[in-house]
């Protein structure tokens, strides 16, 4: 009899959580995924076909191109990358495997290892730069002159 209970309670739960109560209005069970910051007619695959697919197309193309040296071909992780990337208010790139950004969002949704940038670049190469320096070091010349400065000043002493 509470076998009996225990199971219909787990069904009753799943059907709600299926059904959605509870859930907050304009909430969904699918991962939110940030969306292209490129020219959506750009993508190399229709929509639908990208996330069935991206997988088989990456591992072709890396085996292309670690066996063959074929690179920049049609479903390059770098041409993802270029696309996908969000852009924090500073204008740096966000890495696309950071909390809640392209990659990390359905990976983390379906539980699924994000092993690609173990040895890739999470943003594009021309903002890597950019990305890898702290918010103080992207302060204006004459802000960090003006603090050299009264620093070196004879009365600039530590009380």
């Amino acid at each position: 009899m509470i076998r009996r209970c225990a199971h219909i309670g787990v069904l009753l739960g799943l059907l709600l959580l299926w059904a959605g109560a509870g859930a907050d209005e304009g909430s969904t069970l699918l991962p939110v995924i940030p969306a292209a910051t490129g020219d959506s007619d750009s993508c190399v695959e229709p929509t639908d076909l990208m996330r069935r697919e991206h997988m088989n197309f990456l591992v072709h193309q890396r085996d292309d191109t670690v066996l063959s040296g074929i690179r920049g071909a049609k479903h390059s992780l770098v041409g993802c990358i270029d696309c996908h990337v969000q852009e924090d208010a500073r204008g740096a790139a966000i890495p696309v495997n950071a909390e809640g950004q392209f990659c990390e969002s359905c990976h983390s949704f379906a539980g699924a290892s994000l092993d690609c940038f173990e040895c890739h670049a999470t943003v594009p190469a021309e903002a890597e730069m950019k990305t890898a320096l702290p918010e103080w070091m992207s302060a204006p010349v004459g802000s960090i002159a003006t603090v050299m400065a009264r620093l070196m000043a004879p009365d600039a002493g530590v009380d």
